[in-house]
């Protein structure tokens, strides 16, 4: 047997497809051992390799041989296999072995990357082949699995001997197990089957390629016949693993003296219930559930605990059982994770599953058989793998999901479906066997119309169907992927107020678990056959049975079991509690029992007792719980309104019998609380001492306003200091009763607090903060601290600290440490070498290397948000140690704070730790906790993985050697379980932890003999009289006033009572002020008015008003501004308030009375009109574009203009140009050129005249009607006729079809719904416009009247009272004709509403002082200083008529006091005036009356237009509801439409392209022709190019004619016979069948000549003319067969399509008969509305035995306008008729006339034609046509040629003369270089001279050497080798010159060019390359010696 080992050179390893990963996760790691067996069947020990193992290294891929071949840097050699096997696994220990035996069976690749091994001799191995085998690393999970300290699990083969019982007898197989075909596995399959049945999977499975089994067929074909066929081997039933190989152990650093067992677990606490799925039952007795990286196993009869470890410490994933019972499985987490299953309850390793998944698992689900697991991975891969876990294999697996997927399970009844649920999804999976093999088809359940929901809980039915669970509480059955029905409780409520976890279909029930604490029973029946009854999808069922669990109950998942043969359920609650229950729902049905109670969610605190073995932990669950962590048991609990966030327990110093403790809660209360013994109280009546522990409020108070995250009490035990979130540091007094000392502030919120220890001086506290700030404060004194006011501490000596990172510079000076180091490793090594080759005898000649470029040094970075502080403790006075999280995790930094504290700025400190200690494995897994033992010899720290440390510390301090060495233990969850709180018991015995998993894990310390001992836990007692206490007053509202808070509200109340009693006692000075004012204002005013004072005398100095005044402006201001929020809040709220109610309102109700009668008229309420029936009247946009248009079109244009004037200004300087240099040839030119353009533009002109005559005849000619010509309009006047006239059918009658115009549909009733409402509304708007404007004019009266009245009343005062009469009454506007006035308002109307509102609410409030003294003040001063106001504004109108009747009167008191004996002239005078008075009286009241009735008579005409506008608006509602009921069917019909004048718009589509295309296939048909015809013109030109050819008389042509038609290629010929046989009709002529006549004839003739040879005497110019006619022929007739043959293909497809055409036609017609149908029954359903028409009795004239029927409903309504158009249209008709006779008669004689004028025009036309050709034969003797004639010219193209020759000689005439002028300057330039030459040929010889003498001098040294110095010499010889060198180059520079001059000498042209390449550098000419491949041949320029370079050479001695 040979192997096959490929040796690769340093070369770049292949790139794999990226498909080799994912495939490899498929491929079972589970191998051979690497040694052979014992007969106990353990791995022995290995042997060491030989040292002189060679190296091999393999790609990742085994070569195949078919591509070996192109491997060039491969070498092959051959090994026996008898001395390299056996090497194998003793080099490579680590490795194993995996069968690839079967390729054929199963397809793999290898891993995507190959995996070095070491190799113990030094050498390094990736991978490769020996007989059919592949060895490969096996892989680390992590490091954790590193830290274990084991080597890895062995395989079922190392231990099956070992653990199968002696009895069977049995020996371990060596072979252990193969990896065989992917199938499900089978009872007993047989050989052949396992050879036969090759099954694979999707795309997502993996396989194994066979590349392994090719290479080995074909390299190792002779020895197939040797080697045992290899058969499948199986697992025993029998096989377990070794439960200390699997269980992962704590990680001890290498050499550190820490033991192993330095903890051990005694007992877990707590429980995950916020984990999904942590609960498993196994029997009645026992419960097993996830506790971090434990499983735990809880017997319930003896409350104790069994523990299984995590095998990688990476975490557990799931548990599940087995349906027996008597495995489960537990499916971990890490990098590439196990699944293991263990039996029960054994608990030994059963099966170890490998490759499931990347990182995590997260569910499993056996099937019902239990044969088959499923599980499902984590993020990335998020993989379903199905596994034959017995022989542990994968059967299937597939990618579930792209996210978070919670569960997997199998169909109880179909185990082939399988059902995963996750975020937002469902998939319904399939093991479908296939032609390829078995796959894993899943298919997404769509959820449709219903909401996307994450699906927890779900069942699946017998039938197939799912049953899941959505997150608003109702239940969704799934059926092929869909919804079929939602489900829900009656009234659409849900199912359940909640997320449904879990449902269970159990002997014929469907349960379900909803997180709301409720279990629901459901009818499964009802359930199953459940379907939706309407479009909401929603289907009402009621639940059977329900059962509530409990108040703040969640439940999460149930388990059942039997016990005593009755079904017993175990529930988790995610609250914190395990349920049992009883769901048999009959009579004896016990209620719910909670079995136990933990915390729920993460650990916030926990602390110990100082005195016992007690501790106390919180959560934010509310609850504070003690525990006794000897007995293991929970002895107290107690619940208030918040959550737990810290805790301490009070010092002994403090509570000597350590029975009180400190808790602080999230609303930052912080509460006291003793614990006791209540065995200890006195037993009063009522009361029972059974518990085992109390917990009673012992004190409440609230410092804080946020959570309360830190409590420390000094170590004297006077203060206690507690932290918060808010920034603050509180300290109380220590007492009977805590009480507050003062509080200080910090610059972050408050991490940890932490007093000085004893050692220390003073007392100082710690303050960690959590933004990188760290404060030392020292205790405060409280006699020292002014409470007075406020608690805050302000003279409180603070040190800070501001932590600034210095990672990045520590990591800087690593790399550069690491580069200096590599440095000097590499100088070392060189002069090592050296050293070597010295020694060796070598010289070594330095030559200085390039140093390689470095890559840059990592810049410094410092992170934005600076990082968290996470813990931290004091080391020395000023001095602390800190761990940080974030960027800056991985050390521990020992810092100090500075002397300089009152320097700088707190935000603005930089400080820097002094020292750092690096932690191992920390960057990303910071130190969260770290405590200490009493004796402060062990470090305990809690990682943020969950993971806890142990340092061992030497002498009680810290240095980076004390913290190298360390213990670790994965406890906790690693994902969401970092310990939040650690410490140790008062003795150091035990160590507590607490996670973020809800754990709680007791450990002991080295010490696992003492634990046997009795120790127990002491209560404290209570104290005395404390039953007679009454209970604590407890703070509950989470918003109450913190003690700074109530402590600012109490001195705030003071300093308001104060301001209240200095108030009032002000109110009371001026009360007695006003009374003896008022009591001196009465005495004035009893005084005679002349020894009154006068008001202004009161006024003792006008700048106190003054004064006043402006401090009552000024407050008004500061009001105002103190309002002005405010007031436009208010504003603001009104605007609202009108936008909502009366923007809308386009008009409201107005109604318009009249004056004198009780007519009226209102105004119609009108809402506006919304937005899509308001039409924009102005188009911004439109106008905007319209105006960019035509700023574009300006610019363009102007941009032409400049263009044309730049082109202009170019060819006048163009021409000027010319015309300086222009001679007299270019003016020849030019003139020729102008004469040739006159021409052309001449012969263009005639012929666009004789185009555009021949236009104007073709268009005359096609103006010309044809024979069957009709006028359109008349056409169109006939069709309007026939569809319009005399049909008056009736729209229910049964013929009546529907006009195509008046189809409605939706959006035209809508439209015509909308147009009736604007017109309704514009009506309206009309109307109300008028009545507004008579509301408007009645103002007008009214204010007409008044002053009307008014001069009336100006008139009757200067008559007497008898001649007085009645004043006509003035009207008034009512309320309701101006109902806006409702919303205005002015100050008087809102102070009357707040009196109003005052006046109900009956509240009085009391004047203020200075409203008081401002009223007293305006009580007193003149009424002309009076301001205007509200109240005053109605005398001030009323005060102008009392002052004129006033001023009347006194005139007339003056008048008849002072009147004496009136004259007859004034007697006169006063009789005019009265006359006058009179008169103007009656005119004024009659002009008044005129007003009153001109206004009642508008109001009447326009009262009675509104009556008949408000008949036409009847009838518009009465039309607008038939046309919304007719609405209402067309949206009953509209969809049944739409399907139809789809199909039918679809089916004209349709008829339309198939039209398009039959029209192109026409097109390429009349093309096709077209073509024919042209080759068959093209063919008749050959043959007649031949005949032309033969001459007259060729005796030859016979024979060439036959040489012509010589068939040359039959088969095309038979296709073209073929073509013309099927459409010979068509494309037949008369030429081709004399043509294929004179064809059959040759071939009937005796062929006397070859036709292939030319015969004698004929001319062979002929004969090959010939013969190229005839190639040219075939080829013609070649593309006329292809011709015919593509046009017989179109007419083939044409006439197909025709069929199709006519199939669509038909459709359509009958599409659109159906249509017209469903049109009529539509119009039928029109028919059957009820249409409201008004008619009066002498408008029917529908009368039965001259009376009218009482039944209308046959008759027809007709409007008056329509009969009498009916009647009139009858006469046109007639009328119409006679007159069409007439005209026709009139038509026939012109039609005559007409006929009789074309003939004789067509003789005469004939008549001239033969006299103009009779003229051109006698003048031209021969036809001309006239048009060619006229449109003759010059050869315009052979004129420009030779205009164009002129013009390229006198170019070429300019070019030579310059051509000569430069080589006559060449000619002298070459009389240069020829003297050059000939002074450098003089240069030679004397150099030849120069060289002669030197070798003569040479030679006479040589000879003259003496005896002594017949030796070789060291400076002779290296004057010799320069001496040579130099004669060397002296012959390279003759070499060279020669060169030059032989270049010098020649006379061609070519001596420019070789000069141009010659190039001077360094005083040398170099001759450059004259082309690019020359200068890839020629590296360096060739040096070409010039006489300077030879004068500065060396000369020589």
């Amino acid at each position: 047997m040979l192997l096959k080992v490929f040796f690769f050179a340093e070369s770049p390893r292949p790139t794999s497809p990226p498909k080799t990963k994912a495939r490899m996760e498929g491929f079972s790691t589970m191998g051979w051992p690497g040694s052979p067996l014992t007969p106990q069947g353990r791995h022995t020990q290995p042997k060491a390799a030989p040292a002189s193992a060679p190296e091999i290294r393999n790609t990742r891929d085994v070569i195949h041989p078919s591509q070996k071949r192109q491997q060039t840097d491969i070498s092959e050699d051959f090994i026996s296999m008898d001395s390299v096997e056996p090497v194998i696994p003793q080099a490579f220990p680590k490795l194993e072995k995996i069968c690839l035996e079967c390729p054929s069976s199963e397809k793999n690749t290898r891993p995507e990357k190959p995996q070095d091994a070491e190799c113990r001799s030094g050498f390094k191995i990736q991978s490769f082949a020996c007989k059919g085998y592949i060895w490969e690393e096996r892989e680390r999970l992590s490091r954790h699995a590193k830290q274990t300290g084991k080597e890895d699990m062995p395989s079922p083969g190392e231990q099956e001997g070992a653990d199968e019982k002696p009895a069977e007898g049995t020996q371990a197989d060596p072979s252990g197990v193969q990896e065989s075909r992917t199938s499900l596995p089978k009872e007993s399959p047989t050989a052949e089957e396992q050879e036969e049945d090759v099954e694979e999977v999707e795309s997502d499975t993996e396989s194994i390629e066979d590349d392994l089994e090719e290479e080995d067929s074909a390299e190792v074909a002779p020895k197939a016949e040797k080697r045992p066929e290899k058969i499948e081997q199986k697992i025993s039933e029998t096989f377990f693993y070794n439960c200390e190989d699997v269980y992962s152990r704590p990680f001890v650093t290498e050499d550190s003296g820490i033991p192993i067992n330095l903890l051990t677990l005694e007992h877990s606490f707590g429980y995950d219930c916020k984990r999904s799925v942590n609960l498993m039952v196994m029997d009645s007795q026992t419960l097993l559930y996830i506790a971090g990286n434990q499983v735990v196993l809880l017997d319930l009869k003896n409350e104790s605990q069994s523990y299984l470890r995590s095998s990688s410490g990476g975490g557990i994933g799931f548990i599940t059982a087995h349906p027996t019972k008597q495995y489960f499985a537990v499916g971990e987490k890490g990098e590439k994770p196990n699944l293991i299953i263990y039996d029960y309850p054994s608990l030994r390793p059963y099966r170890i599953l490998r490759g499931g998944t990347e990182k995590a698992y997260v569910f499993g689900d056996f099937n019902r058989a239990g044969t088959l697991l499923a599980s499902i991975g984590s993020s990335p891969d998020y993989m379903l793998t199905i596994w034959d876990w017995k022989q542990e294999k994968i059967v299937l697996r597939s990618k579930a999901f792209s996210q978070d997927v919670y569960r997997v399970t199998f169909s109880p009844d179909n185990e082939e479906q399988l059902t995963t649920v996750g975020v937002g999804h469902i998939r319904f999976w399939k093991m479908a066997l296939t032609f390829s093999g078995l796959k894993l088809q899943g298919a997404l359940g769509r959820f449709g119309k219903t909401s996307v929901t994450d699906i927890i809980g779900y069942v699946e039915l017998p039938d197939g169907k799912v049953i899941s669970g959505a997150e608003w509480g109702n239940l969704l059955l799934w059926e092929g992927g869909l919804i079929k029905v939602e489900l829900c409780r009656a009234g659409h409520k849900p199912c359940h107020a909640g997320p449904i976890t879990q449902l269970v279909l159990d002997e014929g029930e469907l349960t379900t678990v909803g997180q709301d604490g409720f279990i629901r029973v459901w009818n499964f029946e009802t359930i199953d056959a459940a379907d939706c009854v309407d479009d909401t999808g929603l289907l009402e069922v009621e639940p059977m049975n329900e059962l509530h669990v409990g108040r703040n109950v969640s439940l999460n998942f149930m388990s059942k079991v039997h016990d005593s043969g009755q079904p017993i359920w175990y529930a988790q609650d995610a609250n914190g509690a395990i349920w049992k229950l009883d769901l048999t729902f009959s009579n004896m049905t016990r209620d719910p029992e909670c079995l136990y109670t933990f915390h729920s969610g993460r650990i916030e605190a926990v602390s110990v007792s100082p005195v016992t073995y007690l501790m106390a932990t919180t959560a934010l669950d509310r609850s504070v719980r003690i525990y006794d962590f000897t007995s293991n048991r929970q002895l107290g609990e107690i619940q208030f309104k918040q959550g737990g966030t810290a805790l301490t327990w009070a010092p002994r110093v403090v509570n000597p019998k350590g029975g009180l403790i400190a808790v602080g809660f999230e609303d930052g209360v912080v509460r006291i609380i003793e614990i006791y013994d209540p065995k200890g109280l006195a037993i009063l009546r009522g009361r029972t001492n059974i518990g085992n522990a109390e917990m009673n409020l012992k004190q409440a108070f609230k410092p804080h306003t946020s959570a309360v995250t830190a409590l420390a009490y000094e170590r004297d035990g006077d203060v206690l200091a507690t932290g918060s979130k808010d920034k603050t540091v509180f300290f109380f007094a220590v007492e009977d009763k805590y009480e507050p000392i003062g509080f200080i502030c910090v610059p972050g919120p408050v991490q940890a607090l932490q007093w000085s220890p004893p050692s220390h001086v003073e007392s100082m506290l710690l303050i960690l903060c959590e933004n990188g700030f760290v404060l030392q404060v020292p205790a405060p004194v409280p006699e020292e601290q002014d409470t007075a006011s406020t608690y805050q501490i302000k003279n409180l000596p603070t040190q800070y600290f501001h932590f600034y990172s210095i990672k990045s510079r520590i990591k800087l000076e690593e790399e550069i440490a690491l580069r200096e180091k590599k440095r000097q490793e590499k100088e070392k090594a060189k002069l090592e070498w050296i050293k070597q080759q010295q020694e060796m005898g070598k010289d070594i000649e330095e030559e200085p290397e390039e140093e390689p470029e470095e890559e840059p040094l990592p810049t410094l970075y410092i992170p934005e948000e600076p990082s968290p502080i996470l813990c931290g403790f004091y080391s020395a006075p000023g001095k602390f140690w800190l761990s940080l999280g974030g960027y800056d995790s991985g050390f521990l930094y020992h810092c100090a704070f500075s002397s300089n504290q009152h320097q700088e700025d707190p935000e603005q400190r930089h400080d820097e730790p002094f020292e750092v200690i690096p932690i191992e494995d920390a960057d990303d897994n910071p130190i969260h906790r770290i405590s200490f033992g009493t004796s402060r010899l062990l470090m305990f720290c809690g990682m943020q993985n969950g993971a806890l440390r142990v340092y061992a510390l030497q002498d009680k301090d810290l240095s980076a050697n004390t913290l190298k060495d360390y213990w670790s233990f994965n406890v906790h969850d690693n994902d969401y379980g970092q310990i939040r709180g650690i410490c140790s018991s008062y003795d150091d015995r035990f160590l507590i932890t607490c996670g973020g998993d809800g754990n709680i894990f007791t450990f002991n310390i080295l010490s696992p003999e003492d634990v046997h001992k009795e120790l127990k836990a002491k209560i404290p007692s209570p104290r005395s009289g404390l039953e007679m206490e009454k209970a604590t007053e407890d703070i509950e509202d989470p918003n109450a006033y913190n003690i700074e808070e109530v402590k600012q509200k109490e001195e705030y109340e003071r300093i308001m009572k104060e301001a209240e009693d200095k108030k009032s006692k002000k109110r009371e000075e001026l009360t007695a002020l006003r009374q003896e004012f008022l009591f001196l204002l009465q005495k004035n005013q009893e005084l005679p008015k002349h020894m009154q004072l006068h008001r202004d005398q009161y006024e003792m100095d006008h700048r106190i008003f003054e004064d006043l005044n402006r401090q009552t402006a000024q407050k008004i201001q500061l009001v105002e501004k103190e309002l002005a929020w405010e007031h436009e809040k208010n504003l603001i709220g009104l605007q609202k308030l009108r936008n909502w109610f009366r923007s809308s309102l386009e008009f409201d109700t107005v109604i318009v009375h009249a004056i004198q009668s009780n007519h009226q008229i209102s105004t119609y309420r009108l809402l506006a009109l919304s937005e899509k029936y308001c039409q924009d009247k102005e188009h911004p946009s439109w106008r905007k574009t319209v105006l960019k248009r035509a700023w574009k079109k300006m610019e363009k244009k102007e941009t032409i203009r400049e263009t044309k004037h730049a082109r202009i200004f170019e060819g006048e300087a163009e021409k000027l140009k010319k015309s300086e240099v222009r001679k007299p040839t270019a003016r020849f030119i030019e003139s020729k050129r102008e004469q040739i353009r006159r021409i052309a533009e001449k012969s263009n002109e005639m012929k666009a005249k004789i185009m555009k005559r021949n236009a104007e005849w073709e268009k005359l000619y096609k103006s010309k009607p044809s024979d069957d010509y009709e006028n359109p309009k008349d056409v169109q006047a006939i069709k309007e006729a026939r569809e319009n006239m005399g049909c008056y059918k009736l729209k229910t009658a049964t013929d009546y079809r529907v006009p195509q115009h008046e189809h409605m549909n939706v959006e035209k009733k809508v439209m015509q719904l909308a147009s009736l409402e604007v017109l309704i509304h514009k009506k309206k708007v009309n109307m109300n416009k008028q009545i507004m404007s008579l509301r408007d004019l009645k103002v007008s009266v009214i204010d007409e009247i008044k002053c009307l009245v008014q001069e009336l009343k100006s008139i009757q005062a200067a008559l007497d009272l008898s001649e007085y009469l009645p004043l006509p009454p003035i009207p008034r506007l009512h309320p309701d004709e101006s109902p806006e006035k409702k919303f205005e308002y002015d100050t008087d109307i809102l102070l009357k509403f707040k009196q109003e509102q005052e006046a109900k609410a009956k509240l009085q409030e009391p004047l203020e002082g200075s409203s008081s003294s401002g009223a007293l003040r305006h009580s007193f001063l003149k009424a002309s200083s009076l301001k205007e106001s509200g109240p005053m504004t109605q005398p001030a109108r009323e005060h102008p008529m009392k002052m004129t009747s006033s001023v009347v009167i006194e005139q007339k008191k003056l008048f008849e006091i002072e009147k004496a004996e009136p004259t007859e002239m004034e007697l006169e005078i006063l009789k005019r005036e009265k006359i006058k008075n009179l008169y103007l009286q009656d005119s004024l009241i009659k002009k008044i009356n005129s007003l009153v009735i001109n206004f009642d008579a508008e109001l009447r005409v326009l009262r009675h237009k509104k009556l008949q506008l408000d008949v036409q608006m009847k009838y518009a509602d009465l039309r607008y509801i038939t046309w919304y009921e007719e609405l209402l069917i067309l949206k009953d019909v509209e969809k049944t439409e739409n399907v139809l004048q789809g199909h039918v718009n679809t089916l004209r589509s349709e008829q339309e392209a198939m039209q398009s295309k039959l029209n192109s296939y026409l097109a390429q048909m009349e093309d096709r022709k077209s073509e024919i015809v042209k080759l068959r013109e093209c063919k008749k030109a050959l043959y007649a190019s031949f005949q032309a050819s033969l001459g007259e008389n060729n005796k030859f042509a016979h024979f060439l004619t036959k040489v012509l038609k010589k068939k040359m290629k039959c088969m095309e010929k038979k296709v073209e016979r073929e073509a013309d046989e099927k459409d010979g009709s068509e494309w037949e002529s008369d030429e081709e069948s004399s043509l294929g006549s004179d064809e059959e004839d040759s071939r009937s003739e005796d062929e006397v000549f070859d036709v292939s040879v030319c015969p004698k005497n004929c001319d062979k110019a002929l004969f090959q003319n010939t013969i190229q006619l005839r190639e040219k022929r075939v080829d013609i007739q070649e593309a006329l067969t292809k011709e015919k043959r593509v046009a017989a293909n179109l007419r083939k497809e044409y006439n197909v399509l025709v069929k199709k055409a006519k199939t669509i036609e038909a459709s359509l017609n009958t599409a659109e008969r159906e249509l017209d149908t469903f049109q009529w029954e539509k119009q039928q359903k029109f028919n059957e509305l009820y249409v409201v028409v008004p008619l009066k009795l002498h408008q029917v004239e529908y009368f039965v035995n001259g009376e009218i029927p009482s039944d209308l409903s046959q008759a027809l309504v007709f409007t008056n306008q329509s009969l009498e158009y009916l009647q009139k249209r009858i006469v046109d008709l007639r009328n119409e008729k006679i007159m069409q006779r007439e005209m026709y008669k009139k038509a026939q004689q012109q039609h005559k006339q007409l006929i009789q004028d074309k003939k004789e025009m067509e003789i005469n036309i004939r008549r001239l034609e033969e006299e103009c050709n009779q003229l051109m034969m006698l003048k031209f003797g021969r036809m001309v046509d006239f048009e060619a004639v006229q449109a003759h010219s010059v050869n315009i193209c052979l004129e420009e040629l030779e205009v164009e020759i002129m013009q390229k000689e006198y170019e070429h005439s300019q070019e030579l003369k310059e051509w000569e002028k430069r080589t006559s300057d060449l000619q002298q330039k070459l009389m240069m270089l020829t003297k050059e030459n000939t002074r450098k040929l003089q240069q030679l010889n004397r150099f030849c001279l120069e060289k002669q003498q030197l070798e003569t001098t040479l030679d006479s040294l040589k000879n003259d050497l003496g005896a002594e110095f017949q030796g070789p010499r060291t400076a002779d010889i290296k004057e010799k080798a320069r001496m040579e060198s130099l004669l060397k180059h002296r012959a390279h520079d003759i070499a060279l010159l020669r060169e030059e001059i032989s270049l010098l000498s020649r006379k061609d042209g070519c001596i420019r060019e070789q000069l141009s390449l010659l190039t001077r550098k360094d005083g040398c000419l170099f001759l450059q390359p004259s082309s690019p491949q020359d200068s890839e041949t020629l590296s360096e320029p060739f040096p070409v010696l010039t006489p300077c370079t030879v004068t500065n050479s060396p000369s020589v001695p």
